[in-house]
């Protein structure tokens, strides 16, 4: 019998044709492979970059700090009371915080342009009342204040002088025994010359 060619196909035919396709199939996927390799490190590379140049460098937070003085205003004025003010404010700002001058203040009972000092009390006395006031405080009609008998408020009241430093003055006098010179002033912690320059017209011994 004679094979009819159109029926019968030799598998071996075959058979290079479908090497040629599975190696064009691998080629292909190799091929997509690299492609998509390749951009994935492109991708990463750039986002790299990115990422290197996003940040910057913060600035430091510096703590300001809220330094500041608290007096307690009393006297004459329209809102006694305590208040915070800045390190270098003064009487005046003082008293502006407390809401100024009450109409029966004696204004010149006070020294508008002295430096206000941490946990002072500034009192502004009433008119035809500051022989009163001066007895709890000293007053410069009283003429310079006696180191040697002043009391902590009397030495409170003081320029620059707060009650922490008036119990250091009466400290030292309890351990010393008594002040011989204004110039022992300069010998209690915290009063240092240009301190002691300004309290001496202010005291005596």
């Amino acid at each position: 019998m004679t094979a009819d060619p159109d029926t019968d196909t030799p598998p071996a035919r075959l058979r290079p044709r479908q090497r040629l396709g599975v190696g064009a199939v691998i080629v292909l996927v190799l091929v997509a492979f690299a492609v998509t390799v390749g951009i994935g490190i492109f991708r990463g590379a750039t986002g790299a970059e990115t990422v290197t140049a996003a940040p910057s460098p913060s600035g430091e937070q510096t703590a300001v700090p809220a330094a500041g003085v608290y007096v307690h205003v009393a006297g004459a004025v329209r809102a006694a009371g305590l208040y915070r003010l800045e390190v270098g404010d003064r009487v005046a700002d003082a008293i502006a915080r407390a809401g100024g001058f009450a109409d029966d203040a004696a204004r010149d009972g006070v020294n508008l342009a002295r430096t206000v000092t941490d946990g002072e009390q500034i009192v502004v006395p009433v008119v035809g009342a500051e022989a009163p006031a001066a007895a709890g405080g000293g007053t410069p009609a009283s003429g310079p204040l006696d180191l040697n008998t002043a009391t902590r408020e009397q030495l409170d009241e003081l320029p620059r002088i707060g009650p922490a430093l008036a119990d250091r003055i009466l400290a030292w006098r309890d351990e010393n025994g008594r002040f011989t010179s204004v110039d022992d002033l300069g010998s209690v912690p915290g009063i240092g010359d240009k301190m002691l320059a300004n309290l001496r017209d202010l005291v005596r011994v």
